[in-house]
């Protein structure tokens, strides 16, 4: 009979003893922390209180922004104590939170980067009936949405996963990741993984898919189009491309990662492929829409 454990924690295994270079580990992790909250606070901050910036396109990127904080706030405080302490010990109540905190940001970031490519193809390929599609009520209607789909589906696979009876506590990652969790299962896992397939299949390829589908249209539509529009449309399209690839890229490391067995890699390479995700597009999203949208970013001057 399997040994059924009852263990109240998890044990984060992918932690390594750095010696000396714990310390300037732990402030270089720290002042990014601080960086990217800095960073996505003034995106939020400055499309909340300025009233030329209350359309669809900004409202989303606002939405973007409050999902950095939301993944960021969810991940580096207990990343943060874990690199100060020599135990790497986690509560199994705050191991699920931490799950739902950074599985809902990640399903979050691909949701908002679907409905914000609707956005596009509306004011591409359909400029005259736009501002009649797509409203500052609808753009908040659909946000919302693509906030409350995640959440449902998280709930019930973390509920699936908590009721596991589990045959270990050793979670090979810096962080508590489910998939880790349900391989720790003294039973068979089958609706767990129907249901994790089935919510990564609307939350992660089918946003994938529709948003491919909607450059191909906006592609179709600018290809006999003149010089200048292309070159408008472009300097329009390029932030939302730019956040929509690295995350796809990041977040891919980490999905493949977990279908390798962890502790046959090396620590360290399973530990920055696995943080990519929770760190570069927070990192990367408030430079490129500060920087490149010279709205925002007039704004953000103006406010500082």
């Amino acid at each position: 009979m399997p040994n059924l454990t009852l263990s109240p924690y998890f044990n984060l295994t992918m932690f390594m003893n750095i010696g000396p270079y714990r310390y300037p580990a732990l402030a270089s992790c720290l002042l990014l922390y601080l960086f990217i909250v800095c960073a996505n606070w003034a995106i939020v901050l400055t499309i909340f209180r300025e009233k030329n910036l209350h359309e669809p396109m900004y409202i989303f990127i606002a939405f973007l922004s409050f999902n950095a904080l939301y993944g960021s706030t969810g991940f580096f405080p207990r990343f943060l104590l874990d690199l100060a302490s020599d135990t790497h010990l986690i509560p199994r109540a705050a191991c699920f939170t931490q799950i739902y905190f950074i599985y809902t940001y990640g399903a979050n970031e691909m949701t908002t980067l679907c409905v914000m490519a609707y956005d596009r193809y509306l004011a591409v390929c359909h400029p005259l009936h736009y501002h009649t599609r797509m409203t500052v009520k609808k753009a908040l209607t659909l946000a919302s949405l693509a906030w409350l789909l995640p959440a449902v589906f998280l709930i019930t696979l973390i509920y699936l996963s908590a009721t596991l009876p589990l045959c270990g506590n050793e979670i090979h990652k810096v962080f508590c990741a489910n998939w880790n969790v349900v391989k720790l299962s003294c039973v068979p896992t089958v609706v767990n993984n129907v249901v994790g397939m089935f919510m990564t299949i609307c939350t992660v390829f089918l946003p994938l898919a529709f948003v491919l589908y909607t450059y191909i249209r906006i592609m179709n539509t600018t290809r006999k189009r003149s010089a200048k529009f292309k070159g408008k449309v472009f300097q329009s399209c390029l932030p939302h491309v730019l956040s929509l690839v690295v995350y796809s890229v990041t977040a891919f490391c980490d999905i493949a990662l977990s279908r390798y067995n962890e502790e046959e890699m090396n620590p360290f390479v399973v530990t920055i492929l696995s943080l990519e995700f929770l760190v570069i597009p927070p990192l990367l999203n408030p430079l490129v829409y500060g920087m490149k949208l010279s709205y925002i970013r007039r704004h953000i001057f103006k406010m500082l």
